[in-house]
């Protein structure tokens, strides 16, 4: 059987594999920012025993590998009383992980924001929630977009990892096919192909919409 034969019968795991790919990353993703967010505004403010804790959270999270997170929730949480099937735990692990690099992401956009602005937004009576709003998160998030763009890319990246839990994305679907059929370098093949596919449209986006915002061309 020719390398092309191999490639055509296994478009269609492949193209399951790609779909889910993209929904656990979308997920990822999505959510890592929503817990990036109140994790940055909280040390940003430096809210009482809740910055503490995003701390600690944003610390732990980054110093301790996926696969790690990955093994404890899959294995760990049942002993403990919760059952999570194998595609939440991803979902659940790439958040864990994501929303740390993301706070950190968006704590440096944060951290730019002119201290001045600040100090006279609180001069005329602007609450907490205010000067989150209208003052640190507009110019902080322009700020942070570099930093949020290298995070997605990462977050897509470390979803080949959720194989070690046998979720059916693109690089499990490639190593149970080696196993099975052992052609490695067909299935390796499409297993770049299908990264690239998301990975470089996504990249020059991204780098599009840093120039915009690097040179304020928005609404121009």
């Amino acid at each position: 059987m020719s390398s092309w034969q191999i490639i055509q019968q296994s478009l269609p795991l492949f193209e399951k594999g790609f779909v889910l790919t993209l929904w656990l990353s979308f997920i990822g993703i999505i959510g890592s920012i929503i817990v990036g967010l109140i994790c940055s505004l909280l040390k940003y403010f430096r809210v009482p025993i809740l910055s503490k804790i995003a701390v600690i959270y944003v610390e732990v999270s980054r110093n301790t590998p996926l696969l790690v997170q990955l093994f404890f929730l899959y294995y760990a949480f049942p002993v403990l009383g919760f059952k999570l099937n194998a595609e939440l735990c991803g979902i659940v692990g790439l958040i864990f992980l994501g929303g740390s690099y993301m706070a950190e992401g968006f704590s440096g956009g944060f951290d730019g924001v002119s201290k001045t602005q600040v100090e006279t937004g609180k001069a005329i009576g602007l609450s907490q929630l205010q000067l989150a709003r209208y003052v640190v998160f507009p110019q902080g998030l322009i700020l942070s977009v570099p930093a949020l763009a290298a995070n997605m890319i990462f977050l897509i990246k470390e979803t080949s990892i959720f194989t070690v839990i046998a979720i059916p994305e693109m690089t499990n679907t490639a190593l149970d096919l080696i196993g099975m059929y052992y052609r490695s370098n067909e299935y390796l093949l499409m297993l770049v192909i299908g990264y690239a596919l998301i990975l470089i449209p996504l990249s020059l986006i991204l780098t599009i919409l840093e120039k915009r915002v690097r040179y304020g061309s928005f609404g121009n």
